[in-house]
Order: C-alpha cells, then structure tokens, then sequence
C-alpha cells in the first residue's frame, strides 16, 4: 500500500447537513476509477467508510465528516499510485460536489 491521498474538503453546513448531503452521492467518486463502483459502505459516527472496485483495483476510502470540513483519505493499490497526481487533481475537482 503507498500513502493515501488526502483532501480536505472546506464547508458552512454543520456536521448533520454535510452528512446528509454525502450519504445521497458519495457513489459519484466511484467515478475516478473506470468502471469503478461501491461495493460497500458504512457509517461509524461521522466517518464514512467504503470502497471503491474497478479495473481489478479496490480503493479504500474513509471521509471524516467535521463541522467545517470533510477530510477524505483513498488508499489506492501500488498500480493506482502511478496515477496518483491525476486521480488527487481530480478528486479536488470533483469532492466538492458531494456538498452541493
């Protein structure tokens, strides 16, 4: 496993309303990977675990939901990791879209 990609993701909605927001489209970062889908997920308190399959890869991936962030961590396969400055650039394009 290389290092995780971490991201924080800056908010104004308040703990219960980023995780209401995530819970309806958290599958839409199934989208960096090709093909990729959840294959599971769930809640401990305010962190979201799940993971994310496609191309014989699974990426695990927690995002812990704060009062004026969301801090979102992918362990991605070593295979993954030569991509890692592409799949980082567009997870900040596309993360914050889970709180529109």
């Amino acid at each position: 496993m290389t290092a995780p990609i971490e991201i924080d993701i800056p908010h104004k909605l308040g703990t219960a309303q980023a995780k209401t927001r995530i819970a309806g489209s958290f599958g839409k970062l199934a989208d960096f990977v090709p093909g990729g889908a959840v294959t599971e997920h769930r809640w401990s308190g305010d962190t979201l675990l799940f993971t994310v399959e496609g191309l014989g890869q699974r990426v695990a991936v927690k995002l812990d939901v704060r009062e004026t962030n969301v801090h979102a961590s992918f362990e991605l396969p070593a295979f993954m990791a030569l991509f890692s400055d592409k799949i980082r650039l567009k997870l900040q394009q596309e993360a914050p879209k889970l709180l529109e």
